[in-house]
């Protein structure tokens, strides 16, 4: 049976799970799984797994659930998943991308939400209520400005000073550490068989920390990544997208303030009359908050 007032806000990530559940103005749950303890990528089966998370960590049947959700790139995803779900619980239910999630968490109503992870992608919605993405197209094609594609950018940048019998940068000598050799024509040996974002992306702190010590390369790959991220916003607006406010979030731009010093400096040259956000608190509580929304209707 459906409670009355109680509400859940799920935060579905390539890697973990975070779930908030509210009873008015109170949150009484908040839970991390990893994703990979409920998730298998068939419908069916992660529909009724993700239910039973629902409502062991909420003790009861929420009357509404909101979910930011990875994958669900598409409006097509996102109506698919709300089914699913919907066959499982009784309450009302809205699935939106987790990108999506960082503007209500902010506390705006509408905008451009902004990831700068492992990987990277702008979303937004139009004034028909349609989703817009740019980006997103994961670390190998591009993903520009995240963790992973800053490592990638910093050794293509690399590979061109040594061309140019330049190898004195401090970014050489980060990213061999890093990698653990000191044969900087190795670099690329050594990322192609250490393959995924994630790992790449460890080795971002390489390409800041150069910054740190005025490499030329670095401060140049962070400039260019942040206006990346920036361009991903462009389009969106091109596309009608509210760029009133641009919210932008993820473990990268968060922990990394000349990234974000960066991308509001690109973003000036975009749409310079946009508020840009940095979003510190937990993108979870922006599907708690549209939770709400939805439970008021």
């Amino acid at each position: 049976m459906v409670k009355s007032g109680l509400i859940a806000g799920v935060d579905i990530g390539g890697t973990k799970t975070h779930l908030l559940v509210s009873q008015g103005a109170e949150v009484i749950a908040d839970k991390v799984v990893p994703t990979a303890d409920w998730r298998s990528w068939d419908r069916g089966a992660d529909a009724a797994a993700l239910a039973a998370l629902i409502l062991e960590t909420a003790k009861a049947e929420p009357a509404a659930v909101a979910l930011g959700a990875h994958g669900c790139d598409t409006d097509w995803h996102c109506k698919q998943m709300e089914a699913d779900l919907g066959a499982e619980l009784s309450g009302k239910i809205k699935v939106v991308n987790d990108s999506e999630l960082l503007v209500p968490a902010a506390g705006f109503a509408s905008g451009i939400g902004v990831v700068s992870g492992t990987g990277s992608i702008a979303v937004s919605r139009n004034h028909d209520g349609e989703m817009l993405v740019a980006g997103g197209w994961g670390w190998i094609l591009g993903d520009e400005g995240s963790a992973a594609a800053l490592v990638r950018e910093a050794a293509r940048a690399i590979r061109n000073a040594i061309d140019h019998g330049e190898s004195g940068d401090p970014l050489v000598n980060g990213l061999m550490a890093k990698l653990d050799t000191t044969d900087a024509t190795k670099i690329g040996r050594l990322l192609n068989e250490t393959r995924g974002a994630a790992i790449w992306g460890s080795y971002a702190d390489a390409v800041f920390d150069a910054a740190a010590q005025k490499s030329p390369l670095a401060i140049t790959v962070i400039e260019e990544g942040a206006k990346a991220l920036a361009r991903l916003v462009g389009i969106l607006i091109s596309r009608g997208a509210d760029a009133s406010h641009v919210v932008i979030g993820g473990g990268v731009v968060v922990e990394q303030p000349s990234l974000f010093e960066a991308f509001k400096h690109a973003m000036a040259a975009v749409s310079p009359a946009s508020e840009i956000t940095l979003l510190r608190a937990a993108p979870v509580n922006g599907a708690l908050a549209l939770a709400g929304r939805l439970l008021a209707g």
